[in-house]
């Protein structure tokens, strides 16, 4: 147990912890000294000011010790602590919770959990167990796959997606499945399709300060492409370039001044045709006529 009284002789050996602060430190970033713990029978822990730019906020901490009887303070251990208002890195959280929306780029393989709530086992091949079986889950992802999901950095390897047949035979089970949809290892679970439609909802749904000043909703918006499966009951992409939710899914109750029939064009004014009156005859002059012409004639010259 640690003593509260420090040992006299070591607390009283500062210069030496000094000394070897000095000596495992850069020159000149040993401050002034903080305190001296006790951290058992003769045994003392020095703390000094560490001046590094660096480290700001830690502490150079010298253990010293004197045996039993004796009157020699001798050096134990010398060590950079961080002090109470010291710089710290933040605490690492693991990169399946670090990740956010937009962070892969080219290239970047995000490996799925074999437990993943949002995914549920799908139709996998023939002579196979159920499909709601946990043996159809365990079958449709490899051993090789389930090993890259625990490992921050993957690769394309033998029996990942990339390297899966890509038609089936024409006529077969698979081929039907390829058509459906349905030739997946896993689908969205009941709690993946909840969790992406409450995403949805909340970057493009009702509530949105976009679709509260909206003429109309996206339901009846000639631009709403529909989608299929349950989410179509409630979600569709919009397909209008100057929109602002343009080639995202939106929610049919989500709205924006682009609406198909929020503000109809009027058809510009046609001008009336020309009034041509076909019953009468103008002369027209096909060349002009000397200066003076009419006058000579008026007074009877030639």
């Amino acid at each position: 147990m640690r003593s509260r009284t420090p040992d006299r002789l070591c607390a009283e050996a500062v210069d030496l912890a000094r000394a070897a602060a000095e000596e495992a430190a850069l020159p000149g970033t040993v401050g002034e000294h903080v305190q001296a713990v006790a951290d058992g029978d003769r045994v003392v822990t020095h703390s000094f000011l560490c001046l590094d730019p660096a480290y700001r906020g830690w502490r150079w901490a010298v253990t010293v010790a004197r045996a039993s009887r004796a009157k020699n303070v001798t050096l134990d251990e010398t060590v950079l602590l961080p002090g109470p208002d010291a710089l710290m890195a933040p605490e690492w959280v693991p990169w399946s919770e670090r990740l956010r929306p937009g962070d892969m780029g080219p290239g970047d393989l995000l490996p799925t959990d074999a437990e993943d709530l949002r995914l549920a086992p799908g139709w996998s091949g023939e002579d196979v167990p159920p499909p709601n079986s946990a043996a159809s889950a365990a079958s449709a992802v490899s051993e090789e796959m389930g090993r890259l999901a625990e490992a921050e950095d993957a690769d394309v390897v033998p029996g990942s997606p990339a390297a899966q047949p890509a038609v089936p035979v024409r006529g077969t089970i698979a081929a039907v499945a390829e058509e459906l949809g349905m030739r997946r290892a896993r689908v969205l679970s009941r709690y993946g399709l909840h969790t992406a439609a409450d995403r949805w909802d909340e970057s493009h749904g009702a509530k949105t300060p976009m679709a509260q000043a909206a003429p109309a909703s996206c339901v009846s918006c000639g631009f709403l492409v529909p989608i299929g499966g349950s989410l179509g009951q409630a979600f569709g992409v919009c397909a209008n370039e100057f929109g602002p939710a343009d080639g995202h899914v939106v929610s049919l109750s989500y709205g924006c001044g682009g609406h198909s029939e929020a503000a109809v064009m009027p058809k510009p004014p046609r001008p009336a045709p020309p009034v041509i009156d076909e019953t009468l005859v103008d002369p027209l002059q096909l060349r002009s006529e000397p200066a003076g012409a009419e006058e000579d004639e008026e007074l009877g010259h030639s």
